[in-house]
C-alpha cells in the first residue's frame, strides 16, 4: 500500500530503503513533507508518520544520533515563542508514568526553548520504542529507539466509520472496511477516475473508491443482488427493505453523486465497446464457498438448470471455474484498463501447493504486487495488484494457451473441496474423539 501511495503521490520507493518485516515501525526516504502529508491522507496500513531526527539500538545510540542531527533542521520548531509536548509510546510493552517522565527527562540536552502545552500544542514530538513481536519475550531494553517530529496521521478511523455492521446493504461475501480501502490505494484510484467491479455484490467495493472521488460502477450475474431483492443477510432480518441497494449504500456515506450504475450481467461475456475505459478494476471474485461461481449458460444447458429470479427473471447458469473466471479478468483489464492502469484482485490458495507460479499472468499485465491474508491453516487468499503496461492487441486475447503455465493454474478449480477438506477431518476427528 505505501509503495503504491508512494508513486501516486509523486515519489518513488527506493530499493534500498530497508523494510522490517518484524517491525512496526519503518524509516522511509520521502522528499518533502506535503508529499508525507498526501501518503497520510490515504493509508489505512500507517499509523502516523514522523520527521526523525534521531534513531539508535540503545539510549546511548539515540542519544548520539540526536546530538548529531543539524540544529538548523530543529531550531524552527523549539523557538520561545512556540508550545510543544513530547509523546512516549512503546511497542509490545507498557511503562509506568514515572517511567515515561524520567525518559523524556533524559532529552534535557534538546535545545527546546518554548513552553510545554499538553493540550493544544503547535509542535508533537515522539519517542517511540520497539520491544520486538514476542509478548513471551519482552526485553528489558528496547531493541530500537526513535525521536522525531509528528507530521500527520494515517486513515485508520475510516475502517471504523465505514463499518459493515453500520451498512445500510450488505450480503453474504461483503468486504470488510479496511481491506476494501487496502485496495482503493493498491489500485491507485484517484479522483475522477472510472473504477469497475465485473463481480459487484453489494458494492462494498465501490465504497472506498468513490470516498477518493472516483466514479464507480459494475456487474453482478445476480438481479437480486443488484436490485436489492430477495432474501436479507443480516442474522434478524428475513427479507430485504425497499431501500436497500448499491446506490442507498454509497447515498449513506454522501457519495452517491459518484455512482454510474450497476449492471446486470455475466462477466465472462463482452458487454462492453471496445477500447480503454476503466482507470482501475477492483473485484473480489466468487471462490464457490459461500457463493457459487456462475455465468450464463447456453440453450442446451437450459434442462439441467434453470434458475427463476425476481419478477420473472430467468436466467441458465452453468458452472464457472475458478481458472477461467481469472483469465477472463485477465483478458478483460488487458483490453479495457488505461495504460498504467491497474487490476486489483484476490486469488483464493491452498497454502500447501502454493508457489508463484501458479498467479496468472498475461502480456499486457505486470505483477505489482502479491499480498497474503491467511484464511485457515491450510488456506489463505493474495491480494493481486497488476498494472498495464502494453496495449491490447487481437493476437493477446489467448496468449496464455499459448505457454506451458497454463495447467498449474487450473488448481486454482478445486479450491473449494481443498478448503473444506480441514474442516471435514475436524469434524471426524471431534466425532471420532467424542466416540472414545
Amino acid at each position: 500500500e505505501i509503495t503504491s501511495l508512494l508513486s501516486l503521490c509523486g515519489g518513488q520507493f527506493s530499493g534500498e530503503q530497508e523494510i522490517r518485516v518484524n517491525s512496526p515501525f519503518w524509516i522511509l526516504n520521502i522528499p518533502s513533507e506535503d508529499m508525507a502529508r498526501g501518503l497520510m491522507k490515504r493509508t489505512v496500513c500507517a499509523k502516523s508518520i514522523f520527521e526523525l531526527w534521531g534513531h539508535g539500538r540503545s539510549a546511548g545510540e539515540l542519544y548520539a544520533s540526536l546530538k548529531n542531527y543539524p540544529t538548523d533542521k530543529m531550531l524552527p520548531y523549539l523557538q520561545s515563542d512556540s508550545t510543544y509536548k513530547i509523546h512516549i509510546h512503546t511497542f509490545n510493552k507498557t511503562l509506568t508514568q514515572a517511567q515515561k517522565i524520567k525518559k523524556i527527562d533524559a532529552l534535557e540536552f534538546l535545545p527546546f526553548k518554548g513552553k510545554v502545552n499538553l493540550k493544544t500544542p503547535e509542535h508533537i514530538f515522539w519517542i517511540l520504542e520497539d520491544y520486538g513481536m514476542n509478548p513471551n519475550d519482552v526485553p528489558e531494553e528496547p531493541i530500537h529507539l526513535y525521536f522525531g517530529r509528528w507530521i500527520a496521521d494515517g486513515q485508520r478511523e475510516l475502517i471504523e466509520s465505514y463499518s459493515v455492521k453500520k451498512r445500510h446493504f450488505i450480503g453474504n461475501t461483503s468486504m470488510d472496511a479496511c481491506l476494501s480501502f487496502i485496495m482503493a490505494n493498491h489500485a491507485r484510484v484517484k479522483p475522477n477516475d472510472i473504477v469497475y467491479d465485473p463481480f459487484v455484490g453489494t458494492g462494498g467495493l465501490l465504497i472506498s473508491s468513490a470516498h477518493f472521488g472516483a466514479y464507480v460502477c459494475g456487474t453482478d450475474i445476480d438481479y437480486n443482488t443488484i436490485h436489492g431483492l430477495g432474501k436479507a443477510s443480516r442474522k434478524n432480518q428475513k427479507w430485504r427493505g425497499p431501500d436497500e441497494n448499491i446506490r442507498a449504500n454509497l447515498r449513506q456515506y454522501g457519495l452517491e453523486k459518484y455512482y454510474l450504475d450497476a449492471l446486470v450481467a455475466d462477466s465472462s461475456r463482452p458487454i462492453w465497446r471496445k477500447g480503454m475505459l476503466f482507470d482501475a478494476i477492483i473485484t473480489d471474485p466468487p471462490y464457490g464457498i459461500r457463493e457459487a461461481p456462475r455465468r450464463m449458460g447456453s440453450q442446451k444447458e437450459a434442462v439441467k438448470s434453470v434458475e427463476r429470479s425476481t419478477e420473472n427473471h430467468f436466467f441458465v447458469s452453468s458452472s464457472y471455474h475458478l481458472s477461467d473466471i481469472f483469465f477472463d479478468l485477465l483478458k478483460f483489464g488487458a483490453e479495457y484498463l488505461v495504460m498504467g492502469g491497474r487490476l486489483v484482485y484476490w486469488l483464493p490458495i491452498y497454502r500447501p501447493e502454493y508457489t508463484e507460479e501458479i498467479i496468472p499472468r498475461h502480456p499486457c499485465l505486470k505483477l505489482v504486487s502479491n499480498c497474503e491474508q491467511m484464511l485457515s491453516s491450510h488456506t489463505s487468499r493474495r491480494l493481486i495488484t497488476m498494472e498495464k503496461v502494453k496495449e491490447f492487441k487481437d493476437q493477446d486475447e489467448n496468449s496464455y494457451l499459448l505457454d506451458g503455465q497454463y495447467l498449474p493454474y487450473r488448481g486454482h478449480n478445486s479450491f473449494r473441496e481443498k478448503y473444506f477438506s480441514g474442516v471435514t477431518k475436524r469434524i471426524a476427528k471431534e466425532e471420532k474423539d467424542n466416540q472414545k
